[in-house]
């Protein structure tokens, strides 16, 4: 009687925004507008901040302590940064999604979790823009696509569908703990070097493997990488990251959905 119960809550808490969709769309769209507006580069940001990363840790792992990755690093670098970059911009911009929209939030009933998401679709918008450059980058070092890359749309489903959940939880919390959003880039920073976003995973071993690869965004990236640079399948690990995903994005949508009442009060 409980399961159904909460799977009753969940389901409708996970159905509920998609009535929405026209809601979503504006917020998308009005949000993309505000980013870029009176800026000189315009989307031209989602690929700067990529790219200047690229430089300098090529700098780093090609001359300073050299990595051996299987492609060329800047590739190799650029691909990782690139995936990595989605999700962390979407935390960044996602923990203020509440409190910046506190008029609607506090005087207009819409499904609360529509602006968490903006913030991680607006994000992947900036994905678009970059891959643009990585399908360059391919082509000049002659990297041919194989069959793997048609997993690539799931291992990016996935990793939006982690990339929503952390989005749901942080932006839930920085309305009670308002000083979240200060503590969110020191983590960030420890999160990116413990995901191999810019090293090899095949340099590290023994137990210290195993532990960053129960980081779901260990064999989120890794696999898209490997897809996208070796032609390769993601491997078993990338399952239990999608189960782990899974998990965590149902926990992520009730709490939030049960928090909704008291979003108001906090604000």
């Amino acid at each position: 009687m409980l399961g159904t119960k909460l799977f009753g809550e969940l389901r409708s808490a996970v159905t509920e925004p998609f009535g929405y969709h026209e809601l979503l769309y504006q917020m998308i769209r009005r949000d993309l507008l505000l980013r870029y507006k009176q800026t000189v580069l315009g989307v031209g940001w989602a690929v700067f901040a990529p790219l200047v990363n690229t430089a300098v840790f090529s700098v780093v792992f090609m001359r300073i302590a050299p990595v051996s990755t299987g492609v060329p690093y800047p590739l190799f670098a650029y691909c990782g940064l690139l995936f990595w970059n989605f999700s962390a911009a979407s935390f960044r911009f996602s923990v203020n999604s509440l409190t910046a929209n506190a008029a609607l939030v506090s005087k207009v009933y819409f499904p609360r979790e529509v602006l968490p998401a903006t913030a991680v679709f607006v994000s992947l918008v900036d994905l678009l823009v970059g891959a643009v450059v990585l399908v360059g980058m391919l082509v000049y070092y002659g990297i041919t696509p194989s069959w793997a890359l048609l997993a690539l749309p799931l291992v990016l489903l996935v990793q939006i569908l982690f990339t929503i959940a952390v989005a749901l939880i942080l932006a839930m919390a920085n309305l009670f703990f308002r000083d979240v959003k200060y503590l969110l880039d020191v983590l960030l920073t420890v999160w990116m070097f413990s995901t191999a976003v810019v090293y090899p995973l095949d340099g590290v071993e023994g137990r210290l493997r195993v532990l960053l690869m129960f980081n779901p965004m260990t064999p989120i990236i890794d696999s898209a990488r490997s897809i996208l640079l070796e032609g390769v399948w993601p491997s078993p690990y990338f399952v239990l990251a999608a189960v782990v995903t899974v998990v965590v994005a149902a926990v992520a949508i009730l709490m939030f959905h049960r928090s909704e009442n008291l979003f108001a009060e906090n604000i």
